[in-house]
């Protein structure tokens, strides 16, 4: 009742001997099987003792010592001509473990692998290596694989930007059943022409796996990931507000107006700095244009105005010089989200550049004193601050605000939304048309709507959105598939986040192999 796995021997003594335990036991079956043709015998040819580690008993390390039996095999057509009689669940042919003790060990270097598994199996008493602990996973068998219907593929990073493998999962017990060493075409329908009777695979967009499923199980249906289909089109929308930027921070001139007075004008200056800007800016891009209309190269136009390759480069593409006012006006600083404290310490009395550097720089600031003493120098003046121009939502946020559901929004990011929206014509179409696959997706009517979805965005939608909608177009019937089935690939994602932690538990050394193992065989 104590020791179940002691049931087949009978116990001789028990006695200590240093920090453990010896049990001295004896087989208690009368005779044994031969173990190549199964015949029975008791004819004994001879005895010696087996010495076996076990389970720790009391956190004690236990030693089974066993007197064991060779017999002659009856049978004389059998090569087998002695054997040694083993005992069922207890012990193995050229074994030094109980097979408890090497379950154990087994479940320990799967969970733990090689360090951290042989530090624990310290503190249980039953002491072993790291190598043995990835010995004993190596040699695991693995697990049987039953009828396969639906999987999921998906790759992996052996060696990151380098080297990447491949995980298969069986979609319907969410158990990964293969780990194959590449993420070709090839290798995946090798494997898929092995096993008949595949009925749906998941996948991510990669046409290495469109292909591969094609050649190795053409009868199969490919399910495109809804996951990773809402993820290219976020990808998408977040091209689209990087070139619609300068419509996500407010007019200056409308704030200006409603609630910022005008900023004193330094002694001998002529004018506001912006203005000053602005003229120089159109000067230079109107003697820029001249002399390309001239004929004059970039390299010319640069020597003679003293002016950078690059910044000739930018003032001869830009067709008028307010654009280039534009892009300058749209560019944030490091300074904005601390200019409300700024303004607040300035009202109060503070304009020491050094010392309000050293407090905005407590409050995460990461710029240098020279720009806050610039920002700062017309407000030491006789007039108060300006209260500052609210500032603008990154390119992050807005791409969140499109791609997310609407009642997860706030009220004040809502508003903020709708504000970007009005200013850009064309994040307000892009928005529109992110909500109307969201619904494709969310009512799994991909077969009717999508077509007609993919045709618009085309003719009418921003450049990124056109390709993502091209894109699905060249792999129609597994995004319709995707959007119209009830499968995703959750389960091969979980299992690729398992084996991303299984890498970081063994410092990226792992090869293969090992890893494989550990992957196939639950913990």
């Amino acid at each position: 009742m104590l020791l179940p796995h002691l049931d087949g021997v009978v116990i001789g003594d028990v006695r200590s001997e240093g920090d453990g335990v010896v049990v001295d036991a004896v087989v208690a079956a009368a005779s044994g099987r031969c173990p190549g043709c199964e015949t029975g015998s008791a004819r004994v040819h001879s005895r010696y003792s087996r010495r076996l580690a076990d389970t720790a008993i009391s956190g004690r390390a236990v030693v089974l010592q066993l007197r064991v039996r060779r017999f002659f095999c009856p049978n004389s057509d059998c090569a087998t001509k002695t054997f040694v009689e083993q005992v069922d669940g207890l012990t193995a042919k050229w074994a030094r473990r109980t097979n408890q003790l090497a379950s154990m060990l087994s479940s320990i270097g799967l969970a733990l692998a090689g360090r951290a598994g042989s530090r624990l199996a310290v503190r249980l008493r039953v002491a072993a290596s790291r190598d043995t602990l990835l010995r004993l996973v190596r040699a695991l068998p693995d697990p049987p694989v039953e009828q396969l219907a639906v999987l999921g593929v998906d790759d992996f990073a052996i060696r990151r930007g380098h080297v990447y493998g491949t995980v298969v999962v069986d979609m319907q017990s969410h158990r990964p059943i293969e780990v194959l060493a590449d993420r070709t075409a090839a290798t995946l329908a090798a494997w898929l022409s092995e096993r008949a009777g595949v009925e749906v695979v998941c996948r991510d967009r990669a046409g290495a796996y469109a292909e591969g499923i094609r050649a190795g199980a053409p009868d199969a249906i490919q399910v495109a990931d809804r996951w990773h289909l809402w993820h290219n089109l976020a990808q998408a929308v977040d091209k689209t507000v990087v070139a619609e930027r300068a419509a996500l921070r407010p007019d200056p001139d409308a704030t200006a107006a409603q609630t910022v007075p005008a900023v004193p004008i330094a002694v001998g200056q002529t004018g506001p700095l912006e203005g000053r800007l602005a003229t120089r800016t159109q000067e230079r891009h109107a003697m820029v244009r001249a002399r390309i209309e001239r004929g004059d190269s970039i390299s010319a136009i640069s020597r003679e105005l003293g002016l950078d390759r690059k910044t000739v480069r930018r003032f001869a593409r830009a067709g008028h010089g307010d654009q280039l006012l534009v892009e300058a006006r749209a560019r944030g600083s490091l300074l904005d989200p601390f200019k409300a404290y700024l303004h607040e310490r300035l009202t109060a009395g503070c304009s020491d550049a050094a010392a309000l550097t050293t407090e905005i720089i407590a409050l995460g600031y990461r710029g240098s004193a020279k720009t806050v003493r610039r920002y700062i120098q017309p407000f030491r003046e006789h007039l108060p601050p300006p209260p500052p121009i609210p500032a603008a939502p990154t390119v992050r946020q807005v791409t969140r605000w499109m791609t997310c559901r609407p009642d997860r929004l706030t009220s004040n990011e809502q508003r903020e939304l709708k504000q970007v929206l009005a200013r850009s014509r064309t994040l307000a179409l892009t928005h529109r048309q992110v909500r109307e696959f969201a619904d494709i997706m969310g009512t799994r009517i991909g077969s009717g709507r999508l077509q007609p979805w993919i045709t618009t965005v085309i003719g009418t939608g921003a450049p990124a959105l056109r390709s993502f909608a091209r894109g699905l177009g060249n792999d129609l019937d597994a995004v319709i598939n995707g959007l119209s089935l009830p499968h995703s690939s959750g389960a091969v994602e979980g299992t690729v986040n398992r084996i991303k932690m299984l890498k970081r538990q063994m410092f990226g050394r792992a090869g293969l192999d090992l890893l494989r193992k550990r992957v196939l065989h639950p913990n």
